[in-house]
């Protein structure tokens, strides 16, 4: 398993997880904007520049099963609160391999640069571009540990018409090839969970990201 986040990540990608064997691992956060938890099969990933005996404390502490302990309330609360961040939701984390040539849809580049969905993807990635076609649209950008992360959102009256899978596949052909390319969905958006692995993107673990306030 790698050193750092990004190696974890690339390894994951790649189908190479950290062991399975109950334990957690503490990295150095790779941004002063990315810290949080990541947890695969049996194994955790906490990254942050909190010092690693208090987070082993904090776990310790709890009264859960030990493999639920990163993701548990009691413990997320004490990182957001020794750390001044906060939290919105544990996502599920997916992944899937850039697809070479051209997307399948026609999209037409949003360059706005204060268009609401721009704003907010800044907060978390860098680098982001945006891409739209009649009912939607995709966002690209660089996120956690340098990794590419793309988001898409509907319009109401588009949904139901496989428009997400399409939008989702077509994020696949903008990356360079041979990058992963990550995507977040929440555990209740099951519209969307089954849209992005409709369009190849596989489950590597849940996640959960602590932002600036």
């Amino acid at each position: 398993m790698g050193q750092t986040l990004a190696e974890i990540l690339d390894g994951a990608a790649r189908g190479r997880f950290p062991a399975p064997d109950g334990s957690t691992t503490v990295v150095e956060a790779p941004s002063g904007r990315d810290s949080g938890v990541i947890a695969f099969t049996a194994h955790s990933v906490v990254f942050t520049d909190e010092d690693p005996a208090w987070v082993r404390a904090t776990l310790a502490s709890l009264d859960c099963d030990a493999l639920a302990a990163t993701m548990h309330p009691g413990f997320l609360h004490a990182f957001v609160e020794r750390t001044g961040r906060t939290t919105d939701t544990i996502d599920l984390l997916t992944v899937a391999p850039a697809l070479p040539g051209e997307p399948p849809l026609e999209l037409r580049e949003v360059t706005d640069p204060v268009h609401p969905r721009v704003v907010s993807a800044r907060r978390r990635r860098d680098g982001v571009r945006m891409w739209a076609v009649d009912g939607g649209v995709l966002v690209l950008g660089r996120g956690v540990a340098g990794r590419w992360e793309v988001a898409v959102e509907l319009d109401e009256d588009a949904r139901h018409r496989g428009l997400g899978r399409a939008l989702a596949t077509a994020a696949r052909h903008l990356v360079p090839d041979g990058e992963p390319l990550w995507s977040q969905q929440a555990a209740g958006n099951a519209r969307s969970i089954r849209a992005f692995q409709a369009a190849g993107f596989r489950p590597v673990g849940s996640e959960a990201l602590l932002v600036g306030r």
